[in-house]
Formats: structure tokens, sequence, C-alpha cells
């Protein structure tokens, strides 16, 4: 029999209300037919999130398109999502001073505070969703009838029929998914390694500070208008305005590769002194020096990421972003890749031949589309990273820079990853498998 019109289709638990979590409830609630209720855990007391500045590509700002969130991005966005902009690479480790190295094609981006891409996703959650604080997964259990019991750090339980971990890199959902997963499905011997983050050997320092302090101490600066790296052996600092150019975004990374894959002793996020970030960079040139001068507050962050998985998502169980592939810095796409897992998840949930039997179908062809690419786009992320710090091996100054205009070549290369299978493209072929998978061919059963 049909369900009613004030039944819901099936529930959906999504356990992590940061910016994957909260664009795959807009998604659904956007596209569904029928209503589907929607429970968004957060473990925190509120959907609130360090003030750090935050990258859209142009991939990112078609979703928001999607989304009917244009507008909304556009209105908090540093510049207009639709301008081209460029970003500049300079060799900064030389104390007398650097020189551009390089500079990026043209691109459509768009730079904003976290928190306010934050705020604007909340506006637009569906009234199908409830947004519970508070809530700590800590594991969940199968029943006969397919639905998932979830059991949260508070003692108390709830139930669903579909789970989604947007739980970040330290994701429960992502914990009990592998442990309790056939030995015909998952080698045991390697549960641990897709359980546990892995340390990338790299120090984060980041901070947000006032442009108006840097313009202050240096008027002329060329971080107060324009997206900047600028590059060292083993380590970068990559800077850009945000907040209608108000604010300056700043992360400083120093990676030790003798450290890569090795246990983090300590916490990972800590508060560290002026003189520890300012330290690490007295090789580099004036410019660089002069921004650590306007930290305030800084923080360092053990730069973690997530070990490739085999799969992503398993009979009613899928996980999205952080939580599936918590990625390095160097492409800015963590937060962008996040958004397009929950747009195809969202829109395969959301769609019309969805039911609670064909659930594994849907989420199966998920995985199959976004898995792979949000995997390539990490490796990408990681060897860009490597690029930035690079490491030469002459100090005689003509090899230099023949080795420095081999690794630019490369890096220019690497822009052409946003224009490969664009984000509507890549749910039209989502679409495509899940219909095929139920039989189903041009809506009508094959």
């Amino acid at each position: 029999m049909p369900l009613s019109s004030a039944d819901p289709k099936f529930r959906v638990a999504i356990c992590g209300a940061g910016i994957g979590g909260l664009a795959l409830a807009v998604t659904i609630g956007k596209f569904a037919d029928q209503d589907i209720h929607i429970d968004l855990y957060e473990a925190d007391d509120g959907t609130t999130t360090g003030g750090a500045g935050i990258v859209l590509s142009s991939r990112t700002i078609e979703v928001m398109k999607e989304l009917d969130m244009y507008e909304e991005i556009s209105r908090v966005s540093t510049k207009p999502p639709s301008s081209s902009q460029a970003l500049k690479v300079r060799r900064s480790d030389i104390p007398q001073g650097g020189f551009e190295w390089l500079q990026s094609p043209p691109t459509v981006s768009s730079h904003m505070n976290r928190q306010h891409l934050m705020e604007t996703l909340k506006q637009y959650l569906p009234s199908s969703c409830s947004l519970h604080s508070n809530k700590q997964l800590t594991r969940y259990d199968k029943q006969l009838s397919g639905s998932l019991i979830l059991q949260f750090a508070d003692d108390s339980t709830s139930a669903t029929d579909v789970l989604i971990g947007a739980d970040g890199i330290h994701s429960s959902v992502r914990k009990t998914l592998f442990e309790t997963l056939d030995e015909d499905v998952v080698d045991p011997s390697k549960i641990r390694h897709y359980v546990d983050p892995s340390w990338t050997g790299t120090l984060v320092y980041r901070t947000v500070f006032p442009a108006k302090k840097l313009s202050e101490l240096d008027p002329d600066h060329i971080a107060l208008t324009n997206f900047m790296i600028f590059c060292g052996r083993r380590k970068h600092v990559v800077s850009y305005p945000i907040s209608q150019g108000t604010l300056i975004n700043v992360v400083a990374l120093v990676t030790d590769e003798d450290k890569t894959g090795t246990p983090f002793e300590g916490h990972w996020t800590s508060s560290v002194s002026h003189e520890e970030v300012q330290e690490s960079y007295e090789d580099f040139e004036s410019s660089v020096k002069n921004l650590l001068k306007c930290f305030e507050n800084p923080s360092r962050w053990a730069l973690h990421v997530v070990n490739e998985l085999p799969l992503s998502a398993y009979d009613r169980v899928a996980l999205i972003g952080d939580a599936c592939h918590a990625m390095t810095p160097h492409f800015g796409a963590g937060a962008g890749q996040a958004i397009e897992d929950a747009f195809v998840l969202g829109r395969l949930l959301a769609h019309p031949l969805t039911t609670l039997d064909n659930l594994p179908a849907a989420l199966k062809a998920y995985q199959d589309v976004r898995l792979p690419f949000a995997q390539f786009v990490a490796r990408e992320s990681e060897r860009r990273g490597r690029m930035w710090d690079f490491e030469l091996s002459s100090t005689a100054r003509g090899e230099v820079q023949e080795e420095l205009e081999i690794q630019k070549e490369k890096l220019l290369a690497q822009w052409e990853w946003e224009g490969r299978d664009r984000p509507v493209a890549e749910w039209l072929e989502a679409e495509r498998q899940f219909q095929e998978s139920i039989g189903v061919s041009n809506g009508l059963l094959t």
C-alpha cells in the first residue's frame, strides 16, 4: 500500500551538522517529492565552527546554483563567485627577497568565512529536518527489520532507516561500519587502517585577523587583495581575504616528511605563541614575516587524513565528507567535496524511485560515482602540497631555476581537475546507475 501524504517516505539520520551534513539535509528537502523525515545530530551544543576562511570552487558554486543558494553565497563572499581570479605563488624562502614563481590560470571561486557558509546552509534546512544538539554517536546496531538503532554518549537511543556519517575525521559511523563488516567484505587486518586517521607529518598554524592590522604595518602588502601562497622547502603560507576583505585568513604549514604516518603525540589542536609561528619562517622574505606579525591567537593543528577506504556505503549506511575522505588542504577542496557528496547522495535519497527496499542500491550508486573522484582529489591535493614544499636538489641558481620550471608546469596542469565530471554530471551518472541496478530505464521497469 502506498504511504499517505502525511507519512514520511523513510527516516534519514545524519550524524554531523557540519557543512556536509547541512548540505545533505538541504538537498534532500529540496528534491524530495514526498516528505523524508531527517534527524540531524550534532555532537556539540550547536552548528558553530571556527572563524577560518573557506574556498568554494566553480564546481561547488554549480551545486549552490542547483540548490537555489547562489544569491546568498554571493552576498557573503569576499568577491562575487562569478568573477575570475588568479592565485599568485611566490618563492619566499629567500630572506633578502623572493620572487613570483607562478600565477594560476584565472578560475571562478568564492572566498568566505566558514561560519557564514554554515549559517547560510542552516537557513535552507527543510521543515522535515529536526536538529538535535549534544548528541554524540558512539555506535549503531542493525535490527532484523533492517532499521538501525543509534546509541549516543548520553545513553539515549534513536531509530532510523538509513544512517549517514557526516561526523568528520573521528567518525563513529566509519568506526562502527568497518568493525561490523564481514570478513568477506573487508580484510580484518586492515580495519584499524581504515578506522584510524593518519598524521601527515604536517603542523598547521591558523589565524584570522583584521585586514586593517596588516595595512597599517605594510600598506602595499600583496596579501591584502590577492589569494597568495608563499613557498619554501618543506613549508609554505597560504593567505586570502575573507568577509568582504575586512579579514585576512592565514594558514601556515610546516612538514617533516620523516614523521608521515607516525603517531602524533599530544593534542591535535592547541594554542601556540607568536614566537613559535615566527621562528618557523625566519628564513622567509619580509612580506611573510609581516604577515606572521599580525597573527592573533594562533592555533596549531596536527594535520591528519583518512586513509583511502575500499567503500563508502554498505547496506543502509553511508559516509560523506571528512568521515570518508578527510584530505590535505592544498586544493582547498575538502568542504567542496563534502558538498558534492551531499548533493549526489541527497538527490538519490530524494529520488521518486528510492524506497526502503532499494536504499542499498541508491547508496551504492552514490559510492561508485563519488568515492573514486573524491579519492583522486585527495591524492592530487597531497601531490600539490609536496610541490608547494619543493625540495630542490641543488643550490646552484641555474639548476634551481630549471627545477622550479619543471615543478611549475606540473602545478599548472593540475588546475584542469575542476573541469572533470562536474557535480550535475556526477548526479546524472549516479541516477543512471541506480535506475539500471533496480531494473528501470527511462522511468519504466525493464
